[in-house]
């Protein structure tokens, strides 16, 4: 153990030193499609394209762009990775894939069989290593690193299809920590194989006192739930009793600040938060010093980035993008604008719109927050209004009227002749339900010019129900989605909001005591 602590230890400087290294992010990008159309140039897909012909152009990204057909998982999966399903090999990257990662995008959505190629497990292991180093920047004393870290995530114990395996991307990543971590890793792998969410937390809380846990990595709801039940469990105030040298969490799938106020109350000491941006289709950013919230992109590990202007131009009003948009590289972006996301990575997709969208920040430094997804918007009148935009409202509400919303969603209404924002708060405390609406209302005026226009002529005022915070889990469960990589939806579609109002009206968790809400 001393020798791989000095590893770790000289492993931070080098870190440090290599996130130094000033390349143009257009230089990376451009070595890296270079690189990913060499290797896919003998795939059925890359001799379709043309991958050998492509790669002597002069104007290798805009030839590639207008070559190359943009995709969504539908047309990825009907054209080619149906085919990489049933083990044929050479589809869209070289040899067979051995995992799939289950992804939905949302707990609505049929399940997506998204490949991960071995390439694309080692591209997510580089970017996490470098991650883990740059920590350093954040001021954090070189003795914690030798400390435990526990990774929350899906079970490392995947269906077995005989030649592949179906599985969460972290319980997949889980399954494949280098061998310098393992030491680390918690809560350890018998209990990481755990199906069965519940059980795996009640496992976790009783061992949890056994650990020395100095790092947190996992999506915020489950961990805070975590933390709530090791705190029960264990008879204790707050997660340092146990654990006394818990000093970083890393987080990632959601916005973090709606859950800021809740971590606040299971902790006996300040954490240093760091953002990360881990999609099914790989890992795409991580907050790289702590003097923002921003998160930077890493440009030459495996994926090459086009964005599309998230506009009424390039998508229709169900957030479906247009035909012949024109996607921008890296070059060309400016900040403040919401761009969707196109990937082409070492796991075979080709611009391939994964359905996010995200600003830059600081286009020098390839910085970016993730502002939503591109059917999470709401703009049934043109309000236009992002998660982000929601996140904010929410944080800003909890500050005022000093309550913890764990979880909420929102959809647009009929009202009258009109239309509505209906939401759906989940929140343990009383709750004045017409102050809180009012509060959230002049929030989202103050981010967003759009809805406060709208709010003066057509959109009616908010619709706002408060319940039981278990009654978002509960949905996730009746679905099969608790806990891994799964997030409620901030947004939801009609068809989808309507299943969901049915299951509040029947859901006993959901009716909160008269006297905790006021009307």
């Amino acid at each position: 153990m001393p020798i791989l602590s000095s590893i770790i230890k000289r492993g931070l400087t080098l870190g440090e030193k290599f996130e130094r290294q000033n390349v143009a992010p257009i230089q990376l990008q451009t070595r890296t499609l270079r690189r990913l159309l060499r290797m896919a140039g003998q795939t059925t897909f890359g001799q379709y394209y043309d991958f050998k012909e492509l790669l002597k152009s002069p104007n290798l990204i805009e030839d590639f762009q207008q070559k190359v057909p943009i995709h969504n998982y539908d047309t990825m999966y009907e054209r080619w990775w149906h085919m990489t399903l049933n083990q044929v090999e050479n589809v869209t990257w070289p040899g067979k894939v051995k995992y799939f990662a289950l992804s939905s995008g949302t707990s609505g959505a049929p399940s997506k069989h998204i490949p991960v190629t071995d390439h694309m497990i080692r591209a997510i292991r580089r970017g996490s290593t470098r991650m883990f180093f740059n920590l350093n920047r954040f001021n954090i004393d070189p003795e914690l690193f030798t400390k435990g870290m526990l990774l929350l995530g899906g079970s490392t114990n995947l269906q077995n299809y005989g030649d592949y395996f179906l599985g969460d991307l972290s319980g997949i990543n889980a399954g494949k920590i280098p061998f310098w971590l393992r030491p680390f890793y918690k809560p350890g792998v018998e209990i990481s194989r755990i199906n069965n969410w519940n059980d795996k937390i009640e496992e976790i809380a009783k061992h949890a006192p056994e650990w020395d846990v100095a790092f947190m990595v996992g999506i915020p709801a489950w961990i805070q739930l975590m933390m709530e039940r090791i705190i029960e469990v264990n008879k204790v105030k707050n997660i340092h009793e146990v654990w006394p040298n818990l000093t970083v969490y890393v987080h990632g799938g959601v916005h973090f600040e709606p859950y800021r106020k809740g971590f606040e109350k299971l902790v006996g000491k300040p954490l240093v938060y760091m953002d990360s941006y881990l999609a099914s289709e790989g890992l795409i950013s991580f907050q790289n010093r702590p003097d923002t919230r921003s998160m930077r992109m890493l440009m030459h590990n495996g994926i090459f980035f086009e964005f599309v202007p998230f506009n009424e131009d390039n998508f229709d009003e169900d957030g479906n993008i247009r035909e012949n948009v024109q996607a921008l590289s890296i070059d060309k972006i400016e900040n403040g604008v919401n761009y969707a996301l196109l990937m082409s990575t070492c796991a075979g997709a080709w611009r391939y719109l994964i359905g996010d969208t995200v600003k830059f920040t600081d286009k020098e430094r390839a910085e970016i927050i993730v502002t939503g997804r591109t059917k999470h918007y709401l703009s049934i009148v043109g309000e236009h209004l992002s998660v982000d935009n929601m996140n904010q409202a929410v944080r800003a509400a909890e500050e005022i009227l000093n309550i913890d919303i764990r979880e909420f969603t929102v959809s647009a209404v009929q009202s009258g002749n009109f239309f509505a924002h209906r939401w759906y708060v989940g929140c343990h405390q009383k709750v004045d339900v017409t102050k809180l609406a009012k509060v959230l209302d002049e929030q989202l005026k103050i981010v967003n010019d759009d809805y406060r226009i709208e709010r003066d002529h057509v959109l009616q005022d908010i619709e706002l129900e408060v319940i039981a915070p278990e009654t978002f889990n509960q949905w996730l469960e009746s679905r099969g989605k608790l806990g891994g990589q799964n997030k409620f939806p901030r947004v939801m579609k009609k068809d989808l909001f309507e299943e969901w109002e049915r299951f509040v009206r029947q859901s006993p968790a959901a009716q909160m005591r008269s006297d905790e809400v006021l009307n």
